[in-house]
Formats: C-alpha cells, sequence, structure tokens
C-alpha cells in the first residue's frame, strides 16, 4: 500500500472513530508511537471504569491493499465495535 493511501486511510479511520474512549493509533511506519510490523494495524486500547485496560491490534492484511478506503475504514470500525461488545460482555455480563 502506497504511504499517499496509508496517510488517508489513517485521517478517515482516526474521523470515523469518534468515541473519546477509545485510544487509537494507526501504524504503518516508524514515526508512529507503535511497534513496526510488515503490514500497517490499527492500534485499540479502552480502559473501562474499573481501570482494567483493554487492547487489539487490528491487522490490515495485505488482501485489503487494493481495496477502496472505504471499504478497509468500514472493516476496522466493524471490528473495533465488535472488540467494545467483547469488552461489555466480559465487564458488564452483556448488558
Amino acid at each position: 500500500m502506497d504511504t499517499q493511501k496509508l496517510k488517508a486511510l489513517k485521517e478517515a479511520i482516526l474521523s470515523a472513530i469518534n468515541d473519546p474512549d477509545l485510544d487509537v493509533d494507526v501504524c504503518f511506519d516508524q514515526e508512529d508511537s507503535c511497534s513496526v510490523k510488515p503490514y500497517p494495524y490499527v492500534k485499540v486500547r479502552y480502559i473501562t471504569d474499573e481501570h482494567n485496560v483493554h487492547e487489539k491490534e487490528i491487522d490490515i492484511d495485505p488482501e485489503y491493499h487494493n481495496k477502496d478506503i472505504k471499504d478497509i475504514v468500514n472493516f476496522v470500525v466493524f471490528q473495533i465495535q465488535q472488540f467494545m461488545e467483547e469488552i461489555d460482555s466480559v465487564e458488564y455480563g452483556g448488558e
């Protein structure tokens, strides 16, 4: 995935995730505050009211690199929604 597309993807993901309770990093180069991997990924962190920390890394595998930015953003948003549902289930019994 070229650098221009990655930068546009980063902006699109960050604007789509507007939850102040989530810490979201889009990682694709050494300038980001993430460990370097051979492919881009999104690191999501959520701290519950009880101060439990939950983290998830959402890989953007090469099979997604040729897809439209909107499709990739939808994939990432869906993965984050699943992550939040998992936390609700574990922390709050699915309330």
